[in-house]
């Protein structure tokens, strides 16, 4: 008898607030448990004996579900007592109940594919393991993988960035095993069938295969999933059974239910068991309401999900929103489209609660008010705290006092008790708010905090390698969006932190797992001295400081009123460089784009007038600049990289530097000619950073559009470096900027953003990966084409976009006309691929 194991051990922090006091397992979707649907679905399909696997809350699963004999099903538990051993770790803790071939299913899934199909296919191919796999528009979260024609898996990576996205077939988290693929594992280690067993079979050379099952499947991994599942339930997109008799077409009814006659409503709705409705009430289509539910008169309620206890107001409103067991929403109160109260909450008559915030359990929230933030972080419940460099944010909107400390608290607990810390900044008003939340947060759970005040961002990176600090934050305004601050978390190396960290810090702030010190274990702070002195010292280090000095050259340096690099006319005068600086006077906001532009075209016009050897703008902190050569000429993005790697390559031929995967083939041309070797990376700030720490040969890296990174120095981009050593550079081989700009190979290279809906990008990027041979892609981030027939200078990338419905098109070729021609053609296929998949 074939056997299901139901991992439902899981903590669903990102079904919080629902999710604090009740399991995930337990979430009802049509007033119904969703580990309730699944046992039903297994049923059907002959599958009676299961395990379940609970770590979070088990006593309430156990309660509920007891043996499983009212479901039909004959049910046993396993508990993971210590600690979570994952999915696959999991299931090996019962292998011994496992003779025969067995399913593993999540239990946090909405599904209705036809399990027996998958069975038969898995003993017809003699599979040791099958994945089940479905088409989802946003690959993103999932894991991706791609099958040859037999169904055999040949290529899987799990929750790719938006970059690597090479398909939109996805393993949906269950599979069909059998007991030998498991032996290897160590009893009671934590183990992941994605990102353990599947790799480690696929490298063993077993047969492991893919079934793309048909019909409904939803993971309830998050609160928008949430809701949908409920919406596609009522419509019919997925076969359940509600719990309730179907009255009309599109209206179910639980027992002893009271209607005031006046009530009226849109299919399809469902009122559960003694739900009371007085006069006037209006239900719009898509509304649930579970059992013992009181609204009363004049109540408006559209789409709305309402838990079972629940109370709702005279004349209030609640638009597509979660409100939680046993919640009470006073008369006229709003809760907004994407809002989710927690269980036992009380909205005061006439309160509002905004779109998407959520309200963790038993909050309060008084007569008359307006929340219009969550008690986490934000306006809204995001998808994910941390974006591409930090946690990001609408400067006091987003990123506020409150959600700073919270923030460095949970960093704080992510590190061992009494670890050091520093903490940065730049010079404006609202980031020295920020920052004193930061540390304020450190200390309260037994941080010791270094505070290096006004630094720009490469002076902390080097202070962070050298002060043995356990990890650094950084607050700036964000370069790339006008109004936000950027807080950027460090490790000990002064890199940007991992992935997996960044995790660990989300989960302790949504779960609020603060470690909070004893009063006598409470951080302390101090202002370290000599942090300019250690980077001036390295700085030197790194320059044959002789040639600088032997130059005596006339440098123009622009602040754009940023102040960020503000060492280096210091350090250009110790050289015996005679700097010049504009735009010194301090702004609390930044340029913007045409500002910066006006003041570039101000620095050239100065550049030539005082005859100087060359310019430079600095700015995002001291992150990034761009050049004017002494003739009064931008130099700046794929020119400015090309310049850059030109004199770095010509100063040690046969040399290693790094770009972006976007990065004009300029470079690669440059490389050729010193036979160099050029690394191409994801096309974000902290893959370039991670690739010079794990490849110490490259000599430099960066672009024009991000900085450029001198690793032997330290590991970020570092404009006020980068500037010096050009200098150093120039003088060395006798040569000027125009010079070297004015000689460089002819590429042509066109960028451009096209509007691409979410659901499409994944699928976009499979069907290239599907019809282009693998000798002709790569897939470093994104997917970049080499069309047949043409040398590798010539390509075609498109890159999703993280953020948005988005794709970034890119076309590279010797040739004006090739560019043209090519940029046309794969424009018109994208084009007519997302007509036909417009439906």
């Amino acid at each position: 008898m074939i056997r299901a194991v139901l991992m439902a051990g899981g903590a669903g922090t990102r079904l919080r607030p629902l999710t604090c006091d009740l399991p995930k397992p337990l979430l009802p979707v049509l007033n119904r448990p969703i580990l309730e649907h699944t046992l039903a679905w297994l049923r059907g399909h002959g599958l009676t004996e299961c395990i379940v696997t609970l770590h979070y809350l088990p006593d309430t699963v156990q309660s509920y579900f007891q043996d499983g004999r009212d479901w039909g099903v004959r049910l046993s538990y396993a508990v993971e007592e210590l600690r979570p051993l994952g999915t696959a770790g999991s299931v090996r803790q019962v292998l011994s109940l496992l003779p025969e071939t067995f399913v593993v299913v999540s239990g946090d899934v909405i599904t209705d594919i036809n399990l027996q199909a998958a069975i038969h296919f898995h003993r017809q191919r003699g599979a040791k393991l099958t994945v089940m796999l479905t088409h989802v528009p946003d690959p993103a979260e999932f894991g991706v993988v791609i099958t040859d024609s037999e169904g055999r898996i040949v290529r899987l990576l799990e929750k790719p960035t938006p970059g690597e996205v090479f398909s939109d077939t996805v393993n949906i988290g269950a599979y069909i095993v059998e007991p030998e693929a498991l032996t290897y594992l160590a009893p009671d280690q934590p183990a992941d069938f994605a990102q353990d067993v599947l790799p480690y079979l696929l490298a063993q050379g077993e047969p492991v295969y893919g079934f793309v099952a048909k019909g409904y499947w939803c993971d309830v991994g998050n609160l928008d999933r949430y809701r949908q599942v409920q919406w596609d339930a009522l419509t019919g997109k997925v076969h359940l059974s509600p719990a309730y008799r179907q009255v009309q077409n599109g209206l179910w009814l639980g027992e002893q239910v009271r209607l005031d006659p006046s009530v009226t409503w849109e299919a399809p709705v469902l009122i559960g068991h003694n739900c009371r409705l007085g006069p006037g009430v209006r239900l719009g289509p898509g509304t649930v309401i579970g059992d013992n539910v009181i609204v009363e008169a004049q109540a408006d309620l559209k789409r709305a999900i309402v838990l079972n206890g629940v109370m709702v107001g005279e004349e209030s409103h609640l638009r597509a929103c979660v409100v939680g067991r046993g919640s009470r929403i006073g008369p006229r109160a709003q809760v907004l489209e994407g809002a989710v109260l927690g269980h036992l909450c009380q909205v005061g008559e006439e309160a509002l609660v905004q779109e998407r915030c959520r309200v963790w359990p038993g909050k309060y929230i008084e007569p008359g008010a307006t929340v219009n933030t969550n008690l986490i972080w934000g306006t809204g419940a995001r998808r994910h705290l941390f974006g591409v460099r930090g946690v990001s944010g609408l400067a006091n909107v987003d990123i506020t006092p409150e959600l700073a400390m919270r923030l460095g608290a949970a960093f704080g607990s992510c590190l061992p008790p009494g670890a050091n810390v520093q903490v940065s900044r730049d010079q404006r008003k609202v980031s020295r708010m920020i920052s004193r939340s930061v540390i304020a947060g450190l200390m309260s759970v037994g941080v010791q905090v270094q505070n290096l005040e006004a630094t720009a961002i490469p002076i902390s990176r080097l202070v962070a390698r050298t002060s043995h600090v356990e990890g650094g934050i950084h607050v700036r305004l964000d370069p790339d969006h006008p109004g936000h601050v950027l807080i950027e978390f460090l490790d000990a190396q002064g890199l940007n932190i991992p992935p997996a960290l960044e995790k660990k810090i989300e989960a302790t702030l949504v779960r609020e797992e603060f470690r909070r010190a004893a009063l006598a274990d409470i951080g302390d702070m101090v202002i370290p001295a000599r942090v300019v002195d250690l980077y001036c010292d390295a700085f030197e280090g790194q320059l044959q400081v002789e040639a600088i000095r032997q130059s005596r050259a006339k440098v123009v340096v622009d602040y754009a009123h940023g102040v960020s690099g503000a060492i280096l006319p210091e350090l250009l005068v110790r050289y015996g460089c005679d700097p010049l600086v504009l735009n010194a006077s301090l702004r609390q906001t930044p340029l913007t784009a045409e500002e910066r532009e006006a003041s570039l075209q101000q620095l050239g016009r100065v550049v030539e007038a005082v005859r100087a050897q060359l310019g430079v703008q600095i700015w995002a902190n001291g992150e990034r600049l761009v050049l004017v050569d002494e003739t009064g000429q931008a130099i700046q993005g794929s020119r400015l990289t090309a310049v850059v790697m030109e004199l770095v390559l010509a100063g040690q031929p046969r040399g290693m530097v790094a770009v972006p995967v976007t990065t004009s083939s300029l470079v690669e041309q440059i490389a050729r000619y010193h036979e160099g070797h050029v690394i191409r990376t994801k096309a974000n700030p902290t893959a370039l950073m991670r690739t010079c720490q794990e490849k110490p040969r490259i000599l430099c890296a960066g672009s024009g559009e991000l900085g450029f990174i001198f690793p032997q120095l330290h590991p970020g981009f570092d404009a006020m470096f980068t500037t010096a050593k050009l200098l150093e550079l120039l003088t060395v081989q006798e040569r000027s900027l125009a010079q070297i700009n004015a000689h460089l190979p002819q590429v042509f290279w066109k960028s451009q953003t096209i509007h691409c809906p979410w659901r499409l990008k994944g699928a976009w990027m499979r069907h290239l990966v599907e019809t282009h041979t693998p000798d002709l892609l790569d897939l470093t981030d994104g997917v970049r084409i080499f069309p047949q027939g043409y040398d590798p200078d010539h390509w075609v990338l498109f890159l999703p976009d993280a953020t948005e419905p988005q794709l970034h098109f890119v076309v590279n070729g010797l040739e004006r006309e090739w560019v043209t021609h090519w940029g046309q053609e794969y424009r018109q296929r994208l084009q007519q691929f997302m007509e036909q998949h417009h439906a």
